[in-house]
């Protein structure tokens, strides 16, 4: 017998974001109604052929992410829906449940070296992969959170979140613009916050911000209100209020106001994280609180003073799989003593100009978070030498004197010899991966694929990932983080002197760039505390 054909309802079941549709055939018809059946896209609200190559195609599409992504932000509560039955119509207001577990994506592959030459592939642990539909977590108080983290005594749960927009077919209310409550605050019960700058924030900072439900985001300070609406939309202007720089103290002055934000440039940065300090409030500054070595340490010694936390944007310490990676190689030991630790980092869609001259070059906005991963996995806070090359391929890059493409190599007290390739340059998807060699064994964190379809044989997925969605839940983390420290539960997990050393390793990496030589950081004839005392 041959192999039987698939129905529609087969696609529909096997692909959770399809569902079959039930129409009348036409009034034109003769005879009896007659129903016809169309495979439909959910998301899209368009008609598929019943094709698997068609089906894969078309999840992958842009279009498709980027409809799916818009029902998630529109609040549709569940994680997708399946099709419906022969007799039974499809309702798009309805969400109907889903066995999420079976839609879980290839993880990608933690690759062991034992002490011969071959190669054992250890899969992640599950939950750290995306999945193929947005999916809404249940809440940590009924179920073991796997998520390692880099505090013992404080894990990082993922608990139930929500977008603040409600769902289709209802409208929202506008609260009083005297009495600002944003869309995300939930009876006025959340932790109430304040965002300084939008123009240098990372999406995936506005998504974790969106998708939190116990904070509150009630002032948003921006000179440039087209800036805020861009990034925002108009949804969330309606329930937070938006202030120009100089009227600042109004938000620092409201006691509903807990926490600061500040996503400015480092060269503003100090001033307001000072503020926000002396104000009472704690501090999430998701760039670097400055390039400078002095004032970075005013504003640690600040926070002491007025006894809130400053938080600092190192969100690479909290992606799931460079915490797994870090318990395996720090707390299990399970290479030994390490030899070599290699990174590449190419990020996609590349930086804007602006963007890069606002945040100090390539050495502050990207490399930094590199060398504190890299520190954290060693055990040591600085290297004996740092040299560096780089190259500036995009003519424009030139003329801010800074470089896209650079290399960095560090050799660290213990004998480990770590390098460093960084880069803006990278055409179709982010391109993010670590390798540690060690005594016993090595370990590979690859890139991430979300559908777990690869083409040409490579690691490279055929679905675009941004640096944002790559790192989606290490922000999600971080920011939970900031609202833990904010309420007194943990300390911030960055201290200053972790920032400090790292900070002087950059900087150090960009002076060996521009003066063509290997930086001995132990010398004390180096001196680096002013390296990047203004910015380019």
């Amino acid at each position: 017998m041959g192999r039987r054909r698939k129905t529609l309802h087969d696609y529909a079941a096997e692909f959770s974001e399809l569902s079959v549709r039930r129409e009348p055939a036409g009034p034109s018809s003769p005879g009896p109604a007659v129903a016809v059946e169309t495979l439909f896209c959910t998301p899209c609200q368009l008609p598929l052929r019943v094709r698997r190559d068609r089906i894969l195609e078309h999840l992958s599409s842009g279009r498709h992410c980027r409809n799916r992504r818009l029902l998630r932000q529109l609040g549709l509560r569940s994680s997708g829906l399946r099709s419906a039955g022969p007799d039974s119509s499809l309702s798009l207001s309805l969400p109907l449940p889903l066995n999420v577990p079976s839609l879980l994506s290839h993880p990608s592959f933690f690759i062991t070296a034992g002490s011969n030459t071959g190669y054992s592939m250890v899969p992640s642990p599950p939950s750290y992969h995306k999945l193929l539909v947005p999916h809404h977590p249940i809440p940590a108080a009924h179920r073991d959170d796997p998520t390692p983290s880099t505090s013992a005594s404080h894990p990082s749960p993922l608990a139930t979140f929500h977008t603040g927009i409600a769902p289709l077919g209802q409208s929202v209310p506008t609260p009083d613009a005297s009495s600002p409550t944003p869309l995300s605050c939930h009876g006025g019960s959340g932790i109430g916050l304040v965002l300084f700058g939008v123009g240098l924030v990372s999406k995936a900072l506005l998504q974790s911000l969106g998708e939190e439900t116990s904070c509150c985001l009630l002032y948003v300070v921006e000179d440039r209100p087209e800036e805020v609406e861009r990034a925002f939309g108009p949804e969330v202007l309606a329930g937070a209020r938006v202030l120009q720089q100089q009227d600042a103290a109004i938000a620092l002055g409201d006691p509903r106001v807990s926490g600061a934000i500040i996503c400015s440039p480092p060269d503003k940065a100090p001033e307001m994280v000072k503020d926000a300090l002396r104000a009472g409030k704690g501090v999430f500054c998701e760039g670097l609180p400055s390039l400078d070595r002095q004032k970075a340490e005013a504003c640690f010694d600040e926070a002491d003073r007025c006894g809130r936390p400053l938080v600092c944007g190192f969100y690479k310490r909290f992606d799931p799989a460079l915490q797994f990676l870090y318990k395996k190689v720090r707390d299990s030991r399970a290479l030994g003593r390490i030899h070599r630790i290699s990174t590449i980092s190419s990020l996609y869609p590349a930086a804007s100009l602006s963007l890069l001259k606002a945040s100090g070059g390539i050495f502050y906005n990207a490399a930094v978070h590199d060398i504190d991963i890299i520190s954290l996995l060693l055990g040591e806070s600085v290297p004996d030498t740092v040299f560096s090359l780089g190259h500036a391929f995009c003519a424009d890059m030139g003329c801010l004197k800074d470089v896209d493409t650079v290399a960095i190599s560090m050799k660290f007290p213990s004998g480990a010899i770590v390098t460093l390739d960084i880069s803006q340059h990278c055409t179709r998807s982010c391109d993010q991966r670590l390798e540690v060699h060690g005594s016993q064994g090595t370990l590979r964190v690859d890139n991430q694929n979300p559908l777990g379809i690869t083409e040409h044989g490579t690691s490279v997925s055929i679905c675009p990932q941004t640096q944002a969605e790559r790192y989606r839940d290490a922000y999600r983390e971080l920011f939970r983080h900031f609202l833990r420290a904010l309420k007194g539960q943990e300390p911030p997990v960055v201290t200053k002197e972790q920032f400090l050393w790292t900070l002087q390793v950059a900087a150090a990496a960009e002076q060996s760039w521009r003066n063509r030589f290997a930086v001995d950081l132990h010398s004390s004839t180096t001196d680096l505390a002013g390296v990047k005392a203004e910015l380019v």
